[in-house]
């Protein structure tokens, strides 16, 4: 059988895309490397829609998809605190300025206001912009959410179907995998995360920078614990971010360390770093570290996404480089997809969005 879409990985990019296209009528193919969907970053994620989270140029993205993640009961209130030390009015300011005009929610608050939002916070955190909106994600639900869509519309999944390699010819690609197997396609869309650029070497394609990044997490037990009710924090300098999370803090010392494409694994050192920049802003106690974790965010160069055909190879076509948002952004990139993919015209959910900004063509 020859599908009209190969779709190589299953994380939330492969898997919303391809429960849009199989809606549409389209026959699609899912080649998942690992035992099951989502084992990278999908299934590491710190989880949330932070609508100012990657940038004034992923805001649109992220707004877009809002209404579709409240609506079908994946997004759990919570709200956010960028937080800033005496010194560090003009980054405040900064950030508003760079901000509001993209329609995203937030507020500056002084310091007597970000203490009651944050108990414990140390004297010379002075400065905060709080962001009502921000929201827990349901990460594991809203994947599985769209393999089921994708499957009820008649996609096919294949695990443990690592692709190594692919060639062309009469319209249509042979899609080799490491056990053996062949696949026939008419057009590969390359969702496959860290690996994207390699993927796209096998169809002949030029890579196009994108590079992987380490992020580590730890969950750690608070004594006495701290509230659920808490916000997400996030440090306005891009030091760490933290959350509560079932009793205990989820923390990360925002770290992005250069990476290989692989089962990215948390390094000490961060999570001791982790540990400290939380130490500098409250006054909290770390009891222990029960728990930790790394995943791996890939960017293309400017840190925007890769949404489209290939400008020079034919029955190609990108859908990777969503960094650290591709979660939050993931219903309104896949409608996005899957209107770019089958020429159709943008809808209520895509209408205010640039798809020149997402263009694999940019990159010349």
């Amino acid at each position: 059988m020859t599908h009209d879409y190969a779709i190589v990985g299953a994380g939330i990019a492969g898997a919303s895309l391809a429960a849009e296209l199989a809606e549409s009528g389209a026959s699609v193919l899912i080649l998942e490397g690992e035992d099951k969907p989502g084992y990278h970053a999908t299934g590491r994620s710190a989880a949330f829609w932070e609508e100012c989270y990657g940038g004034p140029e992923i805001v649109p993205l992220t707004l877009a998809s809002g209404e579709y993640l409240r609506e079908n009961g994946f997004l759990h209130q919570r709200g956010a605190l960028y937080i800033a030390r005496e010194g560090d009015e003009e980054l405040v300011t900064d950030f508003m300025q760079r901000f509001v005009p993209t329609g995203a929610t937030i507020q500056h608050l002084g310091r007597g206001d970000l203490q009651k939002r944050l108990p414990g916070v140390r004297h010379e955190w002075s400065d905060a912009i709080w962001e009502p909106v921000c929201a827990d994600i349901d990460v594991a639900g809203l994947h599985a959410h769209y393999l089921a869509r994708a499957r009820s519309a008649g996609a096919l999944l294949e695990c443990r179907a690592r692709v190594c390699g692919m060639n062309r010819a009469s319209g249509s690609w042979t899609i080799a995998t490491e056990t053996g197997a062949s696949h026939r396609a008419k057009t590969v869309v390359n969702a496959a995360g860290a690996w994207a650029d390699e993927l796209a070497v096998m169809a002949g394609a030029n890579p196009v920078g994108i590079k992987p990044y380490r992020r580590t997490v730890a969950q750690v037990r608070i004594d006495p614990p701290v509230s659920n009710d808490l916000p997400l924090v996030l440090d306005l300098r891009g030091r760490f971010y933290f959350k509560p999370e079932s009793g205990r803090l989820w923390l990360s010392p925002h770290d992005e360390e250069p990476s290989v494409a692989c089962d990215a694994a948390p390094e000490e050192l961060a999570v001791a770093e982790a540990i400290a920049r939380l130490e500098e802003v409250v006054d909290w106690k770390v009891a222990a570290v029960e728990h930790k974790w790394a995943g791996l965010r890939s960017f293309a160069p400017d840190r925007r996404p890769v949404y489209g055909r290939d400008p020079q190879v034919e029955g190609f076509a990108w859908f990777a480089g969503q960094g650290g948002f591709g979660i939050q952004t993931s219903p309104a990139a896949a409608r996005l997809g899957r209107q770019l993919l089958l020429d159709e015209p943008r809808d209520a959910m895509t209408q205010g969005l640039d798809t020149g900004l997402y263009a694999p063509g940019r990159f010349g």
